[in-house]
């Protein structure tokens, strides 16, 4: 609104100058190019990124297997770093000694991490491997590659406004040193005669 009612304030001011008009254009074209670049570059990189990470979990849920362990026994040094996308950061985490069986049929046996509240032999829980057994981060989550999605659409819409922003700032800088520069070279010109009497006469 503000470069609408510069423009209309500029329209027919005897004290306008060129330059006046000009950054008042200037902010007229950066609000409509911030209205409509802005919303697409978002939409279009919000699309891109969700395109990118749904074809990451497909691919994540094609190589990840969740299968069943059994506690061996619960092992006695302190628990490792949770996993932050497994489980909330509330939930318990011990370290046990577990079998599981691979989507390949392979046997295996290993230290894991699991939530249960007090682990004890034979107790169940699931993890994710490999086919091959590997142990292996639980695969994304639709919702949550969805959710990152919308998250840097809306990083890639405010990136948008923020380089309009800086573009329109720097021009207007350049018009304003321009202007600097006119102002030097005419009292330059003028500062010779500057309070001779009869000067412009």
């Amino acid at each position: 609104m503000r470069a609408i009612g510069g423009l209309w304030r500029w329209r027919h001011n005897p004290l306008r100058r060129g330059t006046d008009l000009a950054e008042a254009w200037l902010a007229l074209l950066a609000l409509v190019l911030i209205a409509v670049v802005a919303p697409l570059t978002g939409a279009l990189a919000g699309a891109a990124a969700e395109h990118a990470l749904q074809q990451s979990v497909r691919d994540q849920h094609r190589a990840r297997h969740e299968v069943v362990a059994t506690v061996v026994r619960k092992l006695s040094r302190a628990p490792l770093e949770p996993d932050p996308e497994a489980s909330s950061a509330q939930d318990p985490h011990s370290r046990v000694l577990a079998d599981w069986t691979a989507p390949d049929g392979s046997a295996h046996h290993g230290g894991v991490i699991t939530v249960l509240r007090s682990p004890h032999r034979g107790d169940h829980f699931t993890l994710w491997t490999d086919r091959h057994g590997r142990l292996v981060g639980r695969p994304l989550d639709p919702a949550a590659a969805t959710t990152h999605a919308v998250l840097a659409g809306v990083g890639a819409a405010l990136m948008a406004v923020a380089l309009l922003e800086a573009a329109r700032r720097l021009i207007v800088w350049r018009m304003v040193l321009g202007r600097y520069a006119r102002w030097d070279q005419a009292w330059d010109r003028a500062g010779p005669d500057w309070g001779r009497t009869g000067t412009g006469s």
